[in-house]
């Protein structure tokens, strides 16, 4: 057995009392987040994470770096999209990979003592580098997977609030409106035009009124893709009447030279429904 399979014997030995040091040392008064938790499950399975760290890790000395990598992969991608994780600060997380790597050099330093007629400072040295170099790989892949994560989930999330803020209200069976509310940027805007087309043709709706009276400003592109909505309703033979344009918005429309051409626009969406059932 070489001097890499016997220091992997050695820590793979040492896996629960690498665990049980590490936990036992948090300074839970400085910490948050998974660290402090009271909860017997989350505790064990935070226990149960950093074991599987250890088993993980120890392959390095024993393996491929590129297996060794793509092993650990799913690990760290685990504990990326981990809920207790992803509610802790990412500068205490990484304070604690380096506080583990920290074991691994005194550990490495206690093998080396247990050896020292057999080893040289090179191969020690060697050791330590390798930890170094695999703990770094790891702390930025978690940190780019921790990323990507709450990317995608910011994103699912302001898709669903759109959805929510631009919802297309069934009036009866062919009517139905589009009440605007807030600051509606270009991306907003990109997704309430495919969102109501597809909800206009879902529910086969012949007309629909879209009232502007909460949007409190709306700048050149935005006005643009409101008026490309209009056309598109257009033509899937859907009718569209504007309500509550505010000047500003009106002043907007005509530095742009949009034409209203092929859309009525009233003052208020009472008016609106008026002039509708009037035309009945």
């Amino acid at each position: 057995m070489n001097k890499n399979q016997e220091l992997h014997q050695f820590l793979l030995k040492r896996a629960r009392n690498l665990t049980e040091e590490w936990y036992n040392s948090l300074d839970k008064s400085s910490t948050s987040g998974v660290y402090t938790s009271n909860d017997p499950t989350v505790i064990e399975t935070l226990k149960a994470q950093n074991y599987e760290f250890h088993i993980h890790l120890c392959e390095v000395l024993v393996k491929p770096e590129e297996i060794f990598f793509k092993e650990f992969a799913d690990w760290i991608v685990k504990i990326a999209k981990d809920n207790e994780h992803q509610r802790t600060p990412i500068h205490l997380i990484i304070k604690e990979f380096m506080r583990v790597r920290q074991q691994y050099f005194d550990y490495i330093n206690e093998f080396a003592a247990l050896n020292r007629d057999s080893l040289n400072q090179e191969e020690i040295d060697e050791w330590n580098r390798l930890m170094i170099k695999v703990f770094d790989a790891v702390m930025l892949q978690f940190i780019e997977e921790t990323h990507k994560y709450s990317t995608d989930r910011l994103r699912a999330q302001q898709e669903l609030l759109n959805e929510l803020s631009s919802p297309v209200i069934s009036l009866n069976n062919d009517t139905a409106l589009l009440p605007l509310v807030g600051d509606v940027d270009t991306a907003r805007a990109k997704f309430i035009l495919e969102n109501t087309l597809n909800q206009c043709v879902q529910k086969r709706i012949g007309h629909l009124f879209i009232d502007l009276s909460g949007v409190v400003m709306i700048d050149t592109m935005v006005a643009h893709e409101l008026f490309q909505l209009i056309d598109a309703l257009n033509l899937v033979g859907v009718k569209t009447t504007l309500s509550g344009i505010r000047p500003e918005i009106a002043t907007t429309a005509v530095q742009l030279g949009l034409s209203f051409d092929r859309v009525s626009v009233t003052s208020t969406l009472a008016q609106a429904i008026d002039f509708r059932d009037q035309q009945k």
